[in-house]
């Protein structure tokens, strides 16, 4: 067994370790669970420590075929695009762990579900076959459906259901584009994601153009992006804080990272489709941003400031130029941080509290310093202010944008101004004014809880500060995309 074997299978053997635990045990089941996704973390980092961020081809890679008939092929490799992606799915798992003591009922069965949405993501981000890919794409979506379900909110029947109808609408459309791409595969040519790439170039342009609308479609439910968003505010607002870290720091850039892997086979269908992917780009960060401004639900706030910061993302990747695509990576992996942060420190005020209004706070400083150190630093990189990972990320972005397309980057100018007005003004409401009696008794966060974000924090931060460190993890695979799909266009 390869070590990325290794990496994946490890949840899913930490799933038949619960399975055989008592449910009663319960310091065994979350020793266990803390356990194996540190260990799988520890995988990834050794991993990272061997990667060759000079090579640009897959690395680590493993393959055998599944089904001789259909081509269907265990095939794992790990790049500069899936590389950060494993590494902050593997550290946002074992965060959502930590703060997993709020939840005191079925604890068996919820540990199960983290591990068993942790082996799909790990899947996703290594798996080489598109078949397989699908697979464990789908896999995720059983795991949080009950995570939802079970363990949510007073809605959270009405959360999960609109999450499964929009991911299973998505997924048709995603199988739907692969049998289109299929047709043009040579016979006994498989679905390796190489050879499905090169068979996409045979497609007229009409086709490649219907075939990316697919993929934009079904990955653009996960992303999310305008108009495919309706499940994220809803299902955020419901989800108890461990899913809510995960979903935004795990299941959003899920979706962005199968888009850009589409987008590799399909440049000429971008190229196309290109003025309608950025003002689908800069309108998402500026209508999520709005919709961000407007709202007293801290939790929803949150889910509409993802949106924005997905739209980022996808105008990166429509930017088809190297300083575009470097800016999609870094905004994955700094919008992954930054909203898991965010989530995570609300999601500890409301359970302190039991109101996700924000008009009902004022004055917390001087009641929970710690918690407003940690969410003032936090939203101050989600600002883009400088030293923040999220600054490297959007500058990127805006670079790319503008070398394509000059001055339409001012709705990016805008969308920035948004952030930071709603940003600063939640810092004023949570922490500045009168304290209000019944926030004077408020508990600050514990020891683990400050461990969890200050983790979170200090890799903004640091990515902030040295960001050659993550640029580098990435950048000879981009350069190789970004000539291949040069070539291709051309």
């Amino acid at each position: 067994m390869g070590i990325l074997s290794a990496l994946l299978w490890t949840p899913a053997m930490g799933v038949l370790l619960l399975a055989c635990t008592p449910a009663k045990n319960t310091r065994t089941l979350r020793g266990i669970s803390n356990g194996i996704a540190a260990l799988t973390f520890l995988l990834a980092v050794i991993i990272m420590s061997d990667y060759d961020a000079f090579d640009p081809a897959l690395q680590f890679s493993e393959q055998f075929i599944l089904n001789a008939d259909l081509g269907n092929a265990y095939a794992l490799g790990i790049d500069g695009l899936s590389l950060p992606m494993v590494l902050l799915a593997t550290l946002l798992t074992n965060i959502a762990l930590l703060v997993s003591t709020c939840i005191t009922e079925r604890i068996k069965t919820y540990y199960i579900c983290i591990l068993l949405f942790e082996f799909g993501g790990l899947g996703v981000f290594l798996a080489q076959d598109w078949a397989l890919f699908y697979a464990f794409w789908e896999a995720t979506l059983i795991p949080l459906f009950f995570l939802i379900d079970r363990w949510g909110g007073k809605q959270r029947h009405v959360a999960s259901l609109n999450f499964v109808l929009y991911a299973l609408g998505g997924s048709i459309f995603i199988l739907a584009s692969l049998f289109a791409l299929g047709e043009y595969m040579p016979e006994q040519g498989g679905s390796l994601m190489s050879t499905l790439g090169e068979a996409a170039q045979s497609m007229p342009e009409n086709e490649q153009i219907l075939v990316l609308i697919g993929f934009l479609i079904g990955f653009g439910v996960k992303m999310p992006t305008f108009p495919l968003h309706g499940w994220l505010p809803l299902a955020h607002a419901e989800s108890p804080t461990p899913v809510n870290i995960l979903v935004s720091g795990v299941l959003l850039n899920m979706g962005a990272y199968g888009f850009l892997r589409a987008v590799v086979m399909l440049p000429v269908a971008v190229e196309a489709l290109q003025a309608f992917l950025a003002f689908l780009a800069l309108f998402s960060m500026v209508y999520g941003g709005l919709l961000a401004w407007r709202q007293s639900d801290l939790k929803t706030m949150l889910a509409y400031a993802s949106i924005s910061h997905m739209g980022v993302i996808l105008l990166g990747i429509t930017t088809l130029n190297l300083t575009g695509l470097s800016g999609a990576i870094l905004q994955m992996t700094a919008q992954g941080l930054i909203n898991a942060t965010l989530f995570l420190l609300v999601g500890l005020l409301v359970e302190r509290t039991g109101t996700r209004n924000i008009q009902d706070y004022s004055s917390l400083a001087p009641v929970m310093p710690r918690f407003a150190i940690l969410t003032t630093l936090t939203f101050l990189a989600a600002m883009r202010l400088p030293g923040s990972v999220g600054f490297i990320a959007e500058l990127h972005a805006i670079i790319g944008g503008f070398e394509r397309w000059g001055g339409w980057m001012v709705f990016f100018s805008v969308s920035i101004l948004i952030s930071a007005a709603y940003s600063i003004r939640t810092i004023g409401l949570l922490f500045m004014g009168p304290t209000k009696p019944d926030m004077q008794s408020l508990v600050d966060i514990h020891h683990h809880e400050v461990i969890a974000a200050g983790l979170l924090v200090s890799a903004i931060m640091l990515l902030g500060f040295f960001p050659t460190t993550l640029i580098d993890l990435s950048i000879a695979t981009l350069a190789q995309i970004n000539s291949l799909m040069t070539e291709r266009v051309l």
